[in-house]
């Protein structure tokens, strides 16, 4: 089994998915983060997506990610393309770092903002951190400085988060503050260490 010892961590926009992923590396778990892999991807194949989607999306690292956002977000055809090139080299990435991992025989975290969209990465237990609507939309604005018509459009990108919290082995409720989320992040760490032993 290529994940036996993987547990998938997702969620949504400004749900606060990677404060719980520091949190648990605090804790000792080792996280495979696709976001930073997808980065590596976009910059080594930044001759092929410049080609796609033309010299506006180049930068002098490789990929302006902005950019390209900003593009594929307002066109669903060019996500999808964009989408097809891109997972199957950030999937096969990750499963070489995932394989370091499963010869240590101890359960690891893998980052994956779109775990349930892509349907890829067949990983038994899932995370999913939870915030509310208003709260995704408040934190993303605030985080990335986009204005609320940007935030939606990237909102409805992905599968709802109440359709994600009904799919989650473990739950983290990221709705309220930093003490409950560290208490969350224990709790879940604690049933995770429990259920891999």
């Amino acid at each position: 089994m290529k994940f036996r010892y993987a547990v998938a961590l997702t969620g949504g926009i400004g749900t606060g998915k990677s404060t719980v992923a520091s949190l648990f590396s605090k804790e000792g778990f080792t996280i495979i983060d696709a976001d930073k892999v997808s980065h590596e991807v976009l910059n080594e194949s930044a001759e092929e997506l410049t080609a796609m989607f033309g010299t506006e999306i180049a930068d002098t690292r490789g990929v302006d990610r902005r950019a390209l956002g900003r593009m594929v977000f307002q066109d669903s055809q060019k996500r999808k393309r964009l989408e097809a090139f891109m997972h199957p080299l950030i999937y096969q990435k990750i499963l070489r770092y995932a394989g370091k991992e499963e010869a240590k025989k101890s359960p690891y975290l893998i980052d994956i903002p779109l775990f349930f969209e892509t349907g890829r990465y067949n990983i038994p237990k899932v995370i999913v951190v939870y915030a509310t609507r208003q709260q995704q939309i408040a934190r993303t604005m605030q985080r990335d400085l986009l204005d609320k018509e940007e935030v939606l459009r990237r909102i409805a990108a992905q599968l709802d988060i109440e359709s994600k919290r009904q799919k989650a082995d473990y739950l983290i409720d990221n709705s309220g503050d930093t003490t409950q989320l560290r208490q969350e992040v224990v709790r879940v760490q604690k049933s995770i260490v429990k259920d891999f032993s």
